[in-house]
């Protein structure tokens, strides 16, 4: 595959730029970007919920998945941690939808908003449970353990971490392993959300915001 050619170092000049990032097509990447690409484009993102794309009509990576092929053998092992926090975790789809929702409503992070909105719909999730995490309300259909997600993703959010007391009360209500996948996936998104707001990236083209700056 032919490379856009590079100047005195200068890196390539793409024909497209998403926020402050160039925004390559395939057929622009570097055999280790196209690695990378491949990895999220045909990984088990692939195998999930059919809700959302993380590609546009040309080929473009959209939301997060953009910053991954700029360096790409650190873009390699954050995508690969994303998709274990989603596959391979011991909580619930719907305990792991309400956790990313709750995570980006506090953080304000309109893509991991967007995408996770459809994707926790796709698995299970109610429009008035949806509209509850957005709003910061209590939900009386989600289960106790539901309820105790959110409030550990609240507490690790605002005060990155847990007291004795909550400790052993979400231990007691989830187990050790789930506090685990919550601490890494607290991490993770908020990873995330600090890409998406250094690099500026928009919301795939025609998608609202979530919420209102004054909200």
């Amino acid at each position: 595959m032919e490379n856009v050619p590079t100047h005195r170092g200068q890196a390539p000049s793409y024909r497209s730029r998403h926020g402050r990032l160039p925004w390559p097509t395939p057929e622009e990447l570097s055999a280790e970007q196209l690695a990378v690409y491949r990895a999220i484009v045909d990984g088990p993102r692939s195998d999930g919920p059919k809700v959302v794309s993380f590609v546009d009509r040309d080929g473009h990576l959209e939301g997060p998945f953009n910053a991954m092929v700029v360096h790409p053998k650190l873009g390699e092992s954050v995508q690969a941690l994303g998709a274990a926090v989603r596959f391979a975790s011991s909580l619930s789809d719907r305990q792991r939808e309400i956790a990313i929702l709750e995570l980006a409503r506090r953080e304000r992070c309109d893509f991991e908003w967007y995408a996770h909105e459809r994707i926790g719909r796709a698995v299970g999730l109610s429009t008035d449970e949806t509209q509850a995490v957005l709003t910061g309300r209590d939900c009386p259909s989600l289960h106790a353990s539901e309820s105790m997600v959110r409030r550990v993703v609240g507490a690790l959010q605002t005060r990155r971490d847990l007291d004795d007391a909550e400790f052993d009360e979400a231990t007691s209500a989830l187990g050790m392993a789930a506090i685990a996948d919550l601490v890494v996936l607290v991490g993770y998104y908020q990873l995330l959300s600090l890409g998406l707001t250094v690099w500026r990236t928009p919301l795939p083209d025609g998608e609202p915001r979530p919420w209102r700056d004054d909200d």
